[in-house]
């Protein structure tokens, strides 16, 4: 078992000692309201400008990923949509965890399906560099309704079934989620629990993007098509067109190399070459890095 000693104890009193000046900004928000605006957020137009995601929600220094107080550090200062990842307690309550195991983001052990909700709730969690926070694992139906209104959550494949974690987005009224899928098929399992269920696809060439199409797909129900590739590159270029020509955004990821580049002014010079080849979304655990490195980006 872990043993953190006194640390725990001085949580609350650190709570008031952390409080910024910062977070009495208002959050930056997106048009999320209705699936048109939904729609008409990611649209691919030409001279749309460039978005961020927040890879876990977004990661900065006493702020852990997948929790609603990351979600707000980032929107304090910027506008972001969430990439964001659902799993199951043994008590089949959906929480918010990348792994499945709670060793690395939190102060427990053990597998998450192992534990139930009220155990899991005890925990705090930790942030990237292992700094134990006041903040708490969250439920994934409180994600979802502190976002309406505020920023559009797009949901991993984990160990949660689509037949269960669709039908939660409805009971709470969402318009503002997305499902990342993998395959055709799987966007039309979500279809037939949703019909106006909208995605993020990975494709990686033209014969995926075919694939989409002869399963009958709708293209307007894509936001967002995952490339696949740690970067853009002359062979993504008639995928890109292709995309662009259904109004369908394509984002790369910097979580996979460049976020993992532990010096500060490295990595942000990496971020800087990879605005510079211009994907439509760039996907990253630390979007605030992005700000002002891109003067036509939508911030």
């Amino acid at each position: 078992m872990k043993y953190y000693g006194p640390v725990l104890s001085l949580l609350a009193a650190a709570a008031v000692l952390t409080v910024a000046a910062g977070c009495n900004r208002e959050l930056n928000t997106i048009p999320c309201n209705t699936l048109e605006e939904v729609d008409a957020y990611f649209r691919y137009e030409p001279g749309c400008g460039m978005i961020i995601s927040g890879h876990r929600g977004g990661m900065a220094e006493g702020y852990p990923e997948n929790c609603i107080e990351s979600f707000e550090h980032t929107l304090r200062h910027m506008p972001s949509f969430f990439e964001i990842d659902p799993r199951m307690t043994r008590d089949s309550v959906i929480v918010l965890m990348h792994d499945s195991t709670l060793e690395r983001t939190t102060t427990g052990e053990g597998r998450v399906r192992d534990h139930t909700w009220d155990e899991l709730n005890r925990l705090f969690l930790v942030d990237r560099h292992g700094n134990i926070t006041r903040y708490r694992i969250p439920k994934v139906e409180d994600v979802i309704l502190w976002s309406k209104g505020r920023t559009v959550l797009n949901f991993d494949t984990k160990d949660v079934s689509r037949d269960v974690l669709v039908p939660l987005v409805q009971r709470c009224g969402a318009c503002n989620v997305i499902y990342t899928v993998h395959t055709p098929e799987a966007a039309l399992e979500c279809l037939a629990l949703d019909p106006e269920a909208r995605f993020s696809i990975w494709v990686k060439n033209l014969e995926q993007f075919e694939a989409y199409a002869a399963a009958g797909v709708p293209w307007s129900h894509v936001k967002v098509a995952y490339v696949v590739s740690p970067t853009m590159n002359e062979g993504l270029e008639p995928l890109r067109e292709a995309l662009h020509g259904v109004g369908v955004r394509c984002m790369t990821s910097t979580a996979p190399l460049q976020d993992k580049i532990p010096n500060d002014r490295l990595r942000r010079a990496r971020y800087a070459r990879e605005v510079a080849l211009k994907p439509d979304i760039i996907e990253t655990d630390y979007p605030l890095d992005f700000i002002g490195i891109y003067e036509n980006m939508e911030l």
